[in-house]
This record gives structure tokens, C-alpha cells and sequence, in this order.
């Protein structure tokens, strides 16, 4: 752990002062003056200890970012800051608590050798299984549809009056296909049966006929199974790196590991209509009890995060600030996109960035196996 204590001249936080008045005030409702109009000396009035708190909250981070520049701090988590002494045109004085990186040594990384797994080919059973799936789901909607009867447009029964659906398929993993057709207006399954899938059934999928459909799905599995294989390898590529790591391990990392991985089951609980209680409750364990045992899986990708990280350093990999905003660029919620205005989201994302393109470039020096 490590306390910095920085000292910021009034002139040098007075812009961010004055954009925290400007921000804020654009809200700020005063009797006599138009909605974000009032005085800027009003507006501070109005706000009080709001207005402080907003500035050096943004303040604060950007101003240690720029005094640990060139120092052998590299903090590894959000620093906590405590204001010493401020007052509204002097000096702000402050104090952030810090988690110091660690000292990291890694072996030999370029004499790594790791075999890539061959991609397994996508057998005539795994389309077919797609295939009766989709029909299946599909053929149950149109049935439904029919005997709501909402479906009898025409009447003549079993004559299509729209044969041609609008949608898309898209491989999600596993063997489910998310699509987003819907079943036909009409009595193209009349209720709700045919003989199996054919081209109508297939058009219904966004193809042009079975066939289509057929390649379709082929291809989508193929792309999945090639994901996967990568993502097998980059793996396989990571424990030759956490083996090969020697770190003191700091608790906050570990910590920060076991809540991340417990986020990913209780969201993976949640798509099951499950709390976490109930599948804890479920699996005879307590909270504590799978802290206990995942540690050391936790341990494992700390360790792991840390030797990419040291060899990053060690072959110079760098994000630029164009990357970095390209990245951003690419958000598309605005919300979520605002959030990397601030300094320490965008720091996050940068480190993320470096991760990825030292394990490219880990991927460019393995050794086959």
C-alpha cells in the first residue's frame, strides 16, 4: 500500500472548477432566471458542498494520474482519496491511499511451446439437430397461431397467404439458433403439422429454401467451433504464462477476482430464472464455502493477468490515445459510452486493449507444440 499526497495549485484546478459550475448549473433552477441562465456565483451558492464534491471527484483522479507519471507507482485498483485542506481559490491538498503493483518476474515466455487443438468438423447430425430444433419451435407457433385464430386470413385452409418471411439466423452457441422470424400468417402448417422441414418452413427462417438454410446453419456452426478453438488455444496459452509467474500475490487482486467471478454465475443463475440463494441452497453450500473454493482458481488468473501485464512491459506494448478512442467510438449505448469521459473507465479500457494485443502478439512467438 502506498499514500501519495498531492498538492494542486488553485490555478491549475480552477478550469475544471468553472466546468463543474458550467455542467452542473445547466440543471440548476433559480427563481428570476431562466433554467441554466443564473450567475455563476448564484449557481455555487445553490449547489454548496454538491458543487465540491462533483469538481474534485473528477478532479482528483486526473490530477495523481498526472504526478504519478514517470514514478514506479502503477496502481492496481481505484485509489481512495481523502481531502486534507480546500478552500474555493486556494490550494487543494489531498491524500490517495493506493495498492502498488506488485514486483512480477516471468520465465522465458518465448521458449513457450503450446499445440493448437485441430477444429473438430461440423457433422451432418450437429445441422440436423439445428434443423429439427428450429422446425420444432417453429412448427409449435404456427400451431398456436392457428388454433388462436389469427391465422385465418384466407379461406381456403392450408394456402399460404405469405410464404415469404422476413428474418435472420444467427448462431448464439451451443446448438440453438436465435432467429427472428415469426410463424406465417396462415395455414402453412396446417394445424399446426406437416411432413418436416421443407422450403417453406425454411423461408419462414430468413433462407431461401432448405438448402440455403442448410448452409446457413453449417456455416454458422463451423464459425462457432473456430471461435471456440481459438479461444481454446489463447487459453492453452495462459497457463504456460501463469506457470512461468512468480508474484506476492495482493489480496485486494485476489478479492477482486472471486467478485468478478461470482457477477459471472449470478448472471449465469439469473438466465436459468434463478436467484443465487436458490442455487447456492441448491448446490448444500454457503457463499463463504465457494469464495473457499474457487481461490485458487483466483489466485491462478491473478497470476496469469500480472505475467501478461509484466510482458507487455517487457515488449513495449502500448495503446494510443487513437486506439483507445477508436475502442470507445464503438459503444453504441450513450450512456455507457459517457462514462469513458472520466479518466479512470478509460485507463481500465486501455489496460484491457494492451492485454489483448500482448496475447496477439504471444500468439506471433509460441512454439508449436
Amino acid at each position: 500500500m502506498v499514500e501519495v499526497t498531492i498538492t494542486v495549485p488553485w490555478a491549475d484546478l480552477e478550469p475544471k472548477w468553472n466546468q463543474t459550475v458550467a455542467k452542473l448549473g445547466a440543471e440548476v433552477e433559480i427563481p428570476g432566471f431562466r433554467k441554466g441562465t443564473a450567475p455563476a456565483n448564484m449557481v455555487e451558492t445553490q449547489l454548496g458542498v454538491k458543487l465540491q464534491d462533483e469538481a474534485l471527484k473528477t478532479a482528483m483522479p486526473e490530477f495523481l494520474i498526472e504526478a504519478l507519471k514517470g514514478s514506479d507507482i502503477i496502481p492496481i485498483d481505484y485509489p481512495k482519496y481523502q481531502v486534507t485542506s480546500f478552500v474555493k481559490g486556494q490550494d487543494l491538498q489531498y491524500k490517495a491511499t493506493i495498492t502498488n503493483r506488485p514486483v512480477v518476474a516471468v520465465g522465458n515466455y518465448k521458449t513457450i511451446k503450446v499445440g493448437r487443438p485441430p477444429v473438430k468438423p461440423v457433422a451432418e447430425e450437429e445441422v440436423n439437430k439445428v434443423i429439427d430444433d428450429l422446425y420444432n419451435r417453429w412448427k409449435a407457433r404456427a400451431g398456436a397461431v392457428s388454433q388462436s385464430g389469427q391465422n385465418q386470413d384466407s379461406g381456403v385452409a392450408g394456402a399460404p397467404q405469405n410464404d415469404k418471411m422476413g428474418g435472420s439466423i444467427s448462431f448464439q452457441g451451443g446448438n440453438e439458433i436465435a432467429t427472428s422470424a415469426t410463424p406465417p400468417r396462415n395455414d402453412a402448417v396446417p394445424n399446426g403439422q406437416t411432413a418436416g422441414p421443407d422450403d417453406n418452413f425454411a423461408k419462414a427462417m430468413g433462407a431461401l429454401d432448405l438448402n440455403d438454410l442448410r448452409a446457413k446453419i453449417r456455416k454458422d456452426l463451423e464459425d462457432h467451433t473456430k471461435l471456440n478453438n481459438e479461444l481454446d488455444y489463447e487459453e492453452a496459452i495462459l497457463q504456460e504464462v501463469e506457470k512461468i509467474t512468480t508474484v506476492e500475490l495482493p489480496d485486494i487482486l485476489i478479492e477482486d477476482e472471486l467478485n468478478r467471478m461470482l457477477v459471472s454465475l449470478q448472471r449465469r443463475v439469473a438466465d436459468m430464472g434463478l436467484l443465487l440463494e436458490d442455487y447456492l441452497r441448491g448446490q448444500g453450500k454457503t457463499l463463504d464455502q465457494l469464495r473457499g473454493e474457487w481461490r485458487p482458481q483466483a489466485e491462478k488468473n491473478v497470476r496469469m493477468e500480472l505475467g501478461l501485464s509484466e510482458i507487455a512491459r517487457s515488449e513495449n506494448v502500448t495503446i494510443s490515445d487513437a486506439d483507445l478512442q477508436s475502442e470507445v467510438d464503438k459503444i453504441q449505448d450513450a450512456r455507457v459510452k459517457k462514462q469513458f469521459e472520466a479518466q479512470e473507465p478509460r485507463l481500465h479500457l486501455r489496460h484491457a486493449l494492451r492485454q489483448t494485443k500482448t496475447l496477439n502478439l504471444l500468439k506471433t512467438l509460441v512454439a508449436p507444440q
